[in-house]
């Protein structure tokens, strides 16, 4: 089984893609949510793979490269950006990255990429521009659709709330909540609630300051 360490700032992605890669049969041993964070469970589990995302709160990831190399020659980097930016693209190659990769790839397509890294590729495919902002486009389509009460309900689960949480802060019973929540999700095209969240962070489609500090998501 391939292990995995995944850094990542963005939590509720972070948790969306654990349970995607745990669903498709690799072993996630470990996430970190920091730079530092990252080099440290390399340094302790030594994984297969490095599944990195490129901002961090204390640096950029491109600048850990070479330091997870050291402390970890066997484990292949991939980093998992949001920017399509080809120089930070052939940066991560040249200084020793399996590859460099969308955010916005699908399962099936990040599944492929890890076998291959695993195989031995090399991986550098940066979002198009047109693709970004065709993705962005259809995003805030969708979510033109929402209510403001759905809307709401969105932002609730980008911050965690569970059901109870909803119905206390929202002032409505229970099924009131479920029923917001099924239909966001369905206008959204998503499946579950960690996906509607993680859709929702990737796309900027909540203000995440409209609830005071602790209504945002955190960050590491």
């Amino acid at each position: 089984m391939t292990s995995i360490v995944l850094g990542d700032d963005h939590t509720v992605f972070v948790e969306s893609l654990v349970s995607v890669l745990v669903r498709q049969g690799f072993r996630v041993s470990a996430v970190a949510r920091s730079l530092t964070g990252t080099i440290e469970a390399i340094r302790h589990h030594r994984p297969d793979i490095c599944l990195m995302g490129r901002r961090f709160s204390d640096g950029d990831g491109l600048t850990a490269i070479c330091r997870i190399i050291a402390v970890s020659p066997e484990t292949r980097i991939l980093i998992l950006a949001a920017d399509g930016d080809p120089d930070a693209m052939r940066q991560a190659i040249r200084l020793g990255a399996a590859g460099y990769v969308p955010k916005t790839w699908g399962v099936r397509k990040l599944v492929h990429t890890l076998e291959r890294v695993i195989g031995g590729a090399v991986v550098q495919e940066a979002p198009r521009a047109t693709s970004i902002r065709s993705d962005l486009s259809e995003a805030h389509r969708l979510a033109a659709h929402l209510t403001a009460r759905e809307r709401e309900c969105l932002s609730l689960l980008v911050e965690g709330l569970d059901t109870p949480a909803m119905t206390l802060r929202l002032g409505v019973s229970t099924t009131t909540v479920r029923s917001h929540v099924q239909a966001l999700l369905t206008k959204l095209g998503v499946h579950s609630r960690l996906e509607a969240a993680a859709y929702a962070v990737r796309y900027d489609l909540v203000d995440h300051d409209q609830h005071g500090p602790e209504g945002r998501t955190r960050t590491g």
